[in-house]
Order: C-alpha cells, then sequence, then structure tokens
C-alpha cells in the first residue's frame, strides 16, 4: 500500500508517506509556514521513493480539531489531489494522531490511557480521552471544546498520561484530573507520520472517504467549511 498523509492542524507542517509498512516523513515547526513548506515536502517524499502522485493509493490527513487555517489548508490540498488522482482519503482525528504520539514516546501498555488537550483559544481547549487498546489509540466518548476547569476522564484506567499543549493550562484543569496522570508531555503537536499510521487501519476498516467528503472537524459549531468550487 502507498498512501500519503498531510497535516497542518497545528504549529508544525508535516508530511508523511507510507509504502508497504514503512513510513518516512518531513516535519518542521513553522506556524506560519504551511502553505510554502507543504507541496516540497510531499514532492521530496515521492521522489526518495521514485513514486509519482499517480502510483498512490490513498490519502490522509489529519482533519482536527485545531487551527482553523491550517485545516482549511489542509483540506484543500488533499481535496484538490484525491480529485485529481481519483483515490479516497482517510480522515484522521487529530487528538488522536497525539495520543498515538504519546503511546510510543511514553511506552505505553495496552489499557493504558491518554489525555489530549490542545489550545483551542478564546480560553478554551480541545479534549479527547484515548485507550491503548492493540497498540492503536481507542476514543472514550466524544472529543470535545470546553474551559480547562471543565475538563473530564472518561474510560477506565489505572494509568493516565498528558498530552498535547493545551496541558500548558493544567493549573486551570480540576485538581482530580491532574492528580491521575503519571506523566505530561505539553510539548506533543500532531505529525503526519502518526496520521499515516492511523489511517492505514483505517483505510482497512473501510473509513475511507471520497473527496468531496474529505472534512475538517472544527468541533465549534459557529465555524463552517465550504467545499472546493464545483465540488457538491
Amino acid at each position: 500500500m502507498k498512501l500519503l498523509a498531510l497535516d497542518t492542524s497545528s504549529e508544525g507542517c508535516s508530511a508523511a508517506l507510507l509504502v508497504d509498512g514503512e513510513i518516512s516523513e518531513r516535519f518542521e515547526i513553522a506556524p506560519r509556514g504551511h502553505t510554502r513548506l507543504l507541496m516540497p515536502m510531499v514532492r521530496e517524499l515521492l521522489a526518495e521513493k521514485s513514486l509519482v502522485p499517480a502510483d498512490l493509493d490513498a490519502l490522509a490527513f489529519a482533519c482536527g480539531p485545531g487551527s482553523f487555517t491550517g485545516l482549511r489548508i489542509a483540506t484543500g490540498v488533499v481535496q484538490g489531489l484525491a480529485w485529481g488522482l481519483d483515490v479516497p482519503v482517510v480522515p484522521v482525528s487529530s487528538l488522536a494522531t497525539v495520543a498515538l504520539g504519546a503511546m510510543n514516546s511514553m511506552a505505553l501498555q495496552d489499557d493504558d490511557a491518554v489525555a489530549v488537550a490542545f489550545d483551542a483559544r478564546m480560553g478554551e481547549v480541545y479534549w479527547g480521552c484515548f485507550i491503548r487498546r492493540d497498540g492503536l489509540p481507542e476514543v472514550q466518548g466524544n472529543e470535545r471544546v470546553c474551559p480547562p476547569s471543565l475538563v473530564a476522564l472518561e474510560g477506565r484506567s489505572e494509568k493516565w498520561l498528558g498530552a498535547g499543549q493545551g496541558w500548558r493550562f493544567q493549573d486551570q484543569m480540576p485538581a482530580e484530573v491532574v492528580a491521575r496522570m503519571a506523566s505530561v508531555d505539553d510539548t506533543l503537536v500532531p505529525r503526519a507520520a502518526w496520521v499515516a499510521r492511523l489511517a492505514e487501519t483505517g483505510y482497512r476498516q473501510g473509513l475511507a472517504v471520497p473527496a468531496d467528503q474529505a472534512q475538517p472537524v472544527y468541533i465549534r459549531d459557529e465555524v463552517a467549511w465550504k467545499k472546493l468550487p464545483g465540488r457538491e
């Protein structure tokens, strides 16, 4: 399988290429450089493997929640590529990607859990709870946006870790939530390599969608996304 994954949902910009289970990635922290960096990353990755876009079987992207501007960039690129190549797209939760990254970097075992928090601005965080099942994050309850003071743990686990830049607001979170964390990594941001790994599983589970259904997930209801012109 040949799958190209993109992420521009945070200050990080990355692209990853999965070829027969092996992943190569380009990643850079560039809060205002996504548009400039993304396609050169894609071209470099394909060239390294002597591939062209037509060789791809599927695309994937971190669909949110995250930066509104960043999500629009990745969505536009992935829709355009998928439309032109006539390949399916696997949308992947940005929160789930960081959960996977935390599970890998912190050496979690099955049934351990990660509480992921992103800075959602306006005094709120994006929040999601994930338990490790068969090596992958399984969401517990619903991803949501709320003030840090209203976050709560969902799912039962003896071991919890905190991940994501929203944990910089842990002094505003309920004491009982913070006390459950064995450790916290507030530096993790989504990465395309993690998107690719989750998308590989999602593709096999039939979660791929056509280009016009590859939509960002903002969580905030008041923000609407318009598809590319002519794609209804």
